[in-house]
């Protein structure tokens, strides 16, 4: 028998919708408490967050807000008073030394805003550095390619005492860069840099958060949040907002400082 019109004409099932991007960070309620003498000082309490592959995530607060301490508590260089901390799938909390330094070595990249370069290396060699240290077998051919993404290029054969501070900041950034870890954390990435250089290596970041890593800012710059995907605000150890930037994402080259 044929079949009817109205069986010919049945729409097809709706498409399934994509899957969620994995989460690469994730905090429950997370707390830390420093021991000043008799004096107990809460650097940040109750902190719930999730940032996943492909999000490229603004913190904002004042200094003293607890945005270092953040940052430092996810990338491992720093312990939870409370809570859960899991990156990339890794158990951060309750690591042993050693696993939370082989953890730094292959998930987390620091962009740090006092740079940490190696003295006695040059430029190209503390980019080095940072690949060979996240097991990059190709460490010499992508520090070449990350110091020419900064526009460093021509200062590779530099030490950092040769180099402004602006400059130092960027080679600090190839080096992060040259890791190719998931999660890549940077303080304040432009705070020593001028506007235009700012703006380039903004789009370096963004970039980072395309290729599906979980790119996380803290930074005292409001103009910098409008490029975000999400904006999170700290107050006194607390979040107390976490969304859409106003009015939506704006391009990078659209910001002004």
């Amino acid at each position: 028998m044929p079949r009817s019109s109205a069986a010919k004409s049945r729409p097809a099932p709706p498409a399934a919708r994509p899957a969620q991007a994995p989460a690469l960070i994730e905090l429950l309620d997370v707390g830390r408490v420093y021991r000043l003498g008799g004096l107990a000082v809460s650097a940040l309490s109750g902190v719930d967050l999730t940032v996943r592959a492909g999000e490229f995530v603004v913190v904002l607060g004042p200094s003293g807000s607890g945005k270092t301490t953040l940052l430092n508590l996810i990338g491992g260089l720093d312990t939870a008073s409370e809570g859960e901390i899991r990156v990339s799938g890794r158990a951060v909390t309750g690591a042993s030394r050693g696993a939370l330094a082989k953890f730094r070595r292959h998930t987390t990249s620091f962009i740090f805003q006092t740079f940490n370069l190696f003295p006695g290396l040059t430029a190209l060699e503390n980019v080095e550095f940072g690949a060979e240290a996240a097991g990059r077998k190709d460490a010499s051919a992508v520090a070449r390619r990350r110091l020419e993404d900064v526009g460093l290029a021509d200062r590779a054969d530099h030490f950092p005492h040769q180099l402004s501070g602006g400059e130092q900041q960027r080679v600090a950034i190839a080096r992060a860069l040259a890791t190719g870890n998931p999660v890549l954390l940077a303080d304040e990435p432009t705070g020593e840099l001028d506007f235009r250089t700012g703006v380039s290596i903004l789009e370096l970041l963004r970039a980072q958060a395309s290729a599906d890593r979980a790119v996380l800012v803290v930074t005292h710059n409001r103009e910098i949040a409008r490029a975000a995907d999400r904006v999170v605000e700290l107050s006194s150890g607390r979040i107390v907002a976490d969304g859409a930037p106003a009015g939506g994402r704006a391009a990078v080259s659209d910001l002004h400082w």
